[in-house]
């Protein structure tokens, strides 16, 4: 009894440290990062719009679709269902290395897995509290680990239906997660699996196999979906072909990885043991090892997978190296072997992970901090333009349309297809109109046709900006034409449109 009652205390432990670190998120007023795009997008979709056609971005459908279902619920523009939701899909995350974590070895290593992932899952930056792809896709991917990592009383083993299924689901929230099929199917092929669990290679071949189907009848499923709602073809094309890395981005990357080895290093501690076992913690579990580090390996493809190492790419690492690291320190903490180094002491490393604590909620704090107010563009749209106004934003800037809850006047709410625009950070002196989309500047006619932009908000106007408009003839005559400049904030310059009473008076008009 004594015994479960610390393990409950420090259960609720884990989830009150999980809470606390995510206060920064949860009194955010605004979105975080990548929410603003994200929004922009679901409440396009909210009000009847469709995926890929009128309105454009390169993530995976279920990301959106989840995002409508928040705002659909709580209500649009509502932060706080949005980052409590974050919250509890990282507890449920947490939950299921918990299930893992217990399965594989004990109780203690289940909490420690739970309670790793919880440190370091929002490591040191303020945009790793978003509700990113990297957070979306963990959830199903550590709960179809979870199942197939377990017991099983068939030799054949139809829950790894339900694995696979998950797997599927985790792709349709961000593409990179489907690697994280590949390791979990090579683990139940192995003969160290078969061993284990006293499989023949046939039964062991229709396991692979069931994970396999249903992973496909799932994105089948998808497919379906996209199919009736009749976006499949420019799913697939935004999702999957649009996506080959033009540059590799090597210095950032250095950059960024030396930064998370060094935030993240008890975790890389912990996995470094388990690669060389001294203690023989994994004694009768080597294909489970061998499964995770694989993940391990998976991870590290999706991170790089697109040549820009953005820093919350990072998260998708955290699930195996947190798994792989918990029975290490478990026998550590619980004096069940002698620290062979002075770091890892449990004194140690109870201290540094209270540090990492710590630093992190400093970071994520200051971060926030900066983050709190409306921009200059921001104040002056909401208090010269009226809500039915559609607005057109020449740059990178989704939280333009979010936080004045200004509608787009076009489906590109980034314009990177009418630009050739390369993720990842500025490229002095490459043009990139090459990659311009074909027909998107069609598009974008045709869009403007139908809900005429009463402003336009030119983020490239400074000097040496990468795609001055005067390098894009259609918008250049559209600016020259029809509209005037207003204002100059510090993200740009403002367009209004020189018929603009008419169409605050009349509504949008169907052509120019």
């Amino acid at each position: 009894m004594r015994n479960l009652r610390q393990f409950q205390f420090a259960a609720l432990g884990i989830v009150l440290l999980t809470v606390v670190t995510r206060l920064p998120a949860l009194l955010h007023p605004l979105a975080i990062d990548d929410e603003a795009a994200y929004s922009v997008a679901a409440n396009v979709v909210l009000d009847g719009g469709r995926l890929y056609i009128d309105v454009i971005d390169r993530k995976a459908p279920l990301l959106f679709w989840t995002y409508a279902a928040i705002f659909k619920i709580a209500g649009k523009y509502n932060w706080v269902a949005l980052h409590v939701v974050t919250l509890l899909w990282t507890l449920a995350t947490m939950a299921g290395l918990y299930v893992i974590g217990r399965r594989l070895f004990n109780r203690n290593t289940g909490l420690i897995a739970a309670l790793l992932y919880s440190v370091f899952q929002p490591w040191l930056d303020r945009r790793n509290l978003a509700l990113n792809g990297e957070l979306l896709m963990n959830l199903p991917i550590v709960w179809a680990w979870a199942i197939a990592l377990g017991r099983s009383r068939s030799r054949l083993r139809p829950e790894l239906l339900v694995s696979g299924a998950l797997l599927a689901v985790a792709f349709t929230l961000k593409q990179p997660a489907a690697i994280a099929a590949v390791p979990l199917g090579i683990y139940l092929l192995l003969p160290s699996y078969r061993g284990s669990r006293g499989l023949t290679p046939t039964q062991s071949v229709i396991q692979a196999a069931l994970l396999t189907v249903g992973f496909f009848a799932t994105l089948a499923l998808a497919a379906i979906v996209l199919l009736r709602q009749g976006i499949l073809h420019e799913a697939i094309y935004w999702t999957i072909a649009a996506h080959s890395p033009p540059h590799i981005f090597w210095t950032q990357g250095v950059l960024f990885t030396l930064a998370f080895i060094g935030a993240c290093l008890p975790l890389l501690i912990g996995a470094a043991l388990a690669f060389r076992d001294r203690d023989g913690v994994w004694l009768g579990k080597s294909a489970e090892r061998t499964a995770l580090f694989g993940l391990v390996a998976a991870s590290c493809i999706g991170v790089a997978a697109a040549a820009h190492f953005n820093l919350h790419y990072y998260i998708q690492l955290i699930p195996p190296l947190a798994l792989l690291a918990a029975p290490h320190y478990d026998r550590l903490w619980f004096a069940k072997t002698r620290a062979r180094h002075w770091l890892l002491h449990p004194g140690v490393t109870y201290a540094w992970l209270a540090l990492t604590v710590v630093v992190f909620s400093i970071s994520h704090w200051v971060g926030q901090a900066k983050q709190r107010n409306l921009s200059g563009t921001e104040r002056y749209l909401i208090e010269h333009s009226a809500p039915q106004d559609r607005i057109f934003v020449w740059g990178h800037g989704t939280s333009i349309y979010l936080y004045t809850q200004r509608q787009p006047a076009s489906r590109y709410i980034l314009t990177f297809p009418l630009t050739g625009h390369i993720f990842g950070g500025p490229l002095p002196g490459v043009d990139t109109r090459n990659r311009i989309v074909p027909g998107s500047w069609e598009n974008l006619q045709q869009d403007f046709a139908k809900h005429p932009p009463a402003y336009i908000i030119d983020l490239y106007s400074r000097p040496g900006a990468l795609y001055p408009v005067q390098q894009f003839p259609i918008l250049a005559k559209l600016l020259a034409e029809h509209f005037q400049p207003v204002a100059r904030t510090e993200e740009g310059v403002i367009y209004c449109r020189n018929d603009y009473r008419a169409l605050a008076h009349h509504g949008p008009k169907t052509n120019r």
